[in-house]
């Protein structure tokens, strides 16, 4: 869930081998991989590696495939089930709060309560939510930043919140922090951790010892919150945050 820079992919295609049905993308990568996501098989693989290779480690990874397939399936039915509607309660930096249906147009919270306009299907609730979320995270994870990056001496060109669900943050080589809106629901030892592996990252751009010292060195427990986050992860996904 964390990316020190987007990978560039050139193109998807859509194969099948052994009635499995996969999306090809090839990107400047050096192996090949396989992902399960959302019900699909992704696999990446590099640029010029023919065909029939990409085909032969598939298929010798076929068990493996079917099995987390069935799994993504399941997870995904999961998803489609979950809803959020006005008197239920969702966490917000690992705390509860309810939803609450007020008149006006304005979406706002306070420590308590996410208000919303009453008469909102479902999705529309959910969506309501994502924007008070994403809100709460651009002024937390900012200050955050802040905080942590003069503990470590380093200098952010900026923060961003994200919507994605592929990582908990990223950091570009021009020093650009992002942040999924997500991380906002974790609690603060968890979003430290997260801020803290970002920034790091302004100090080594990869996940060598030496950056992992830096992340250890300001979170000395970074094993137990990056397990915490794993945790997280795996209770969203089912929510379908």
């Amino acid at each position: 869930m964390f990316a020190a820079a987007d990978c560039d992919m050139m193109y998807v295609m859509n194969h099948t081998i052994n009635n499995i049905v996969y999306y090809l993308k090839r990107s400047k990568r050096k192996t090949v991989a396989i992902y399960i996501r959302n019900g699909y098989v992704e696999v990446r693989a590099p640029l010029k590696m023919p065909k029939k290779e990409i085909d032969k480690f598939i298929i010798s990874k076929e068990k493996w495939i079917t099995r987390k397939l069935e799994l993504s399936v399941k997870q995904v039915s999961k998803q489609k089930r979950f809803t959020v509607d006005y008197g239920d309660t969702i966490i917000c930096r690992d705390k509860p709060f309810k939803i609450i249906a007020q008149i006006g147009d304005e979406y706002w919270h306070d420590d308590e309560h996410f208000y919303i306009p009453p008469g909102l299907t479902p999705g529309e609730i959910k969506r309501a939510c994502v924007s008070i979320y994403t809100k709460i995270a651009k002024d937390v994870l900012t200050e955050k930043t802040q905080k942590f990056a003069a503990q470590m001496s380093v200098s952010p060109a900026g923060v961003r919140i994200s919507n994605a669900k592929a990582q908990w943050g990223s950091c570009t080589a021009k020093r650009k922090i992002s942040y999924s809106w997500r991380l906002i629901i974790a609690n603060d030892d968890v979003i430290d951790y997260v801020i803290v592996h970002e920034l790091a990252h302004i100090i080594e751009m990869n996940h060598s010892k030496k950056f992992w010292d830096v992340v250890g060195s300001n979170i000395p427990d970074c094993k137990a919150r990056k397990a915490r986050l794993k945790e997280l992860q795996h209770r969203l996904n089912g929510e379908n945050w």
